[in-house]
Formats: structure tokens, sequence, C-alpha cells
């Protein structure tokens, strides 16, 4: 359950390590967002643009203070699934996207929760190394 200022570590090479929820998107009568939810974002803390990256690999980093979309992949708030299990990860994460929800980045670095295949968010779930 991730509300608004709440901190976010980004698992995908889009080059932003952490970001600050400022808006959770979509229906929410409460205004918080769990796995699969969309949220606007502000990168904290970025990794540094190296000086020989050229093309099409510098034209997908963010930068601090770029504002994006985000999908959200884990929450520490446990979860309880349709079959009754319940599911809770020890931090929060998102991948960052585009307008068409396509992921910015190439590569996602950890494991995802499986709710996203409800959510549509096939290409996240085919980059990720393990779905839980």
């Amino acid at each position: 359950m991730l509300i608004l200022k709440s901190m976010i570590n980004v698992i995908d090479n889009s080059g932003a390590q952490i970001v600050e929820c400022i808006k959770v998107l979509g229906k929410r009568p409460k205004g918080f967002a769990s796995i699969g939810d969309k949220v606007v974002v502000v990168v904290q803390k970025a990794k540094p643009i190296q000086p020989g990256v050229t093309g099409n690999a510098l034209s997908h980093r963010v930068k601090k203070g770029d504002i994006c979309r985000a999908v959200i992949v884990r929450t520490k708030k446990h979860q309880i699934r349709p079959d009754g299990s319940v599911i809770r990860f020890d931090d929060n994460a998102c991948v960052l996207i585009n307008k068409n929800d396509e992921p910015i980045g190439t590569r996602i670095s950890s494991v995802v929760a499986k709710e996203l295949k409800e959510k549509n968010m096939n290409k996240i779930l085919s980059l990720a190394p393990k779905v839980v």
C-alpha cells in the first residue's frame, strides 16, 4: 500500500534508483496504490550518465528531478491472493513506464509479482527474471 510521498526502489535499468510517489493514478477511492497500479513519480536519486554513452542508450535514461509514470511490482504490505495465499516482499519496488505503458528500461533486475498478469503488463513479466 503506497501513498503520496512514498519512496520506491526502481528495479529496471532506466537510470533511476529511488523515486517518490506524487500521484496515484486510477479510480481508487482511498488514494493508495498496490501491486499493478500506476503512479506518477519524481526521480530522487539516479545513476550518473557515463560520458561515452550515446544513441539509444542515452535516450532511455532518466535524470534526477524527472517526472515519470511507474507500475508498482512489489510492496511491503501483505496482499491476499484469491486462492487464500498471502504475498509480502521486503521492499517497495516499481518499473518506470512511458505513456504507452511500455517499460523505459530494457532489463529488470529482480522478481516481480504475478498480479501484473491481471493488469495486462505482459512486457514487464517477460523482462523479469522471476515471477512470484
